[in-house]
């Protein structure tokens, strides 16, 4: 059996949503703070863009890919802002959502494995 990269992508997806959750929290936390400036993490699909992630190649046949796609890292960075709560407010529901596609797509693909382990497909 072929590996498959799917359940991989969800979790860096979720463990990208955890870091951004905490980035988020800390910004409310820290509203009333004098001096403080959000901070934010970069987007995971640029963070994905610079691994360089590739489709398998099982057959010569296929297009030429990368073996594997080095380890996803997430920079939190300051942006200079102040805290708008509002804003905050989005980008927590945002990293809800993300969390809802991330359960969806596991979901999904396991009652998919299931259901071809159960009829021997």
């Amino acid at each position: 059996m072929t590996p498959v990269y799917l359940f991989a992508l969800a979790s860096q997806h979720a463990q990208w949503a955890s870091v951004r959750q905490a980035v988020v929290t800390g910004n409310i936390a820290n509203a009333n703070t004098p001096a403080y400036t959000v901070r934010d993490v970069q987007s995971f699909s640029s963070v994905m863009d610079e691994t360089a992630l590739r489709m398998a190649s099982t057959s010569p046949g296929h297009f030429d890919s990368a073996k594997s796609a080095q380890a996803a890292t997430w920079d939190v960075h300051d942006t200079g802002r102040k805290v708008a709560l509002d804003m905050e407010l989005i980008k927590a529901d945002q990293v809800k959502r993300a969390y809802g596609l991330d359960t969806t797509v596991m979901k999904s693909f396991h009652r998919m494995l299931m259901t071809s382990v159960r009829t021997g497909a």
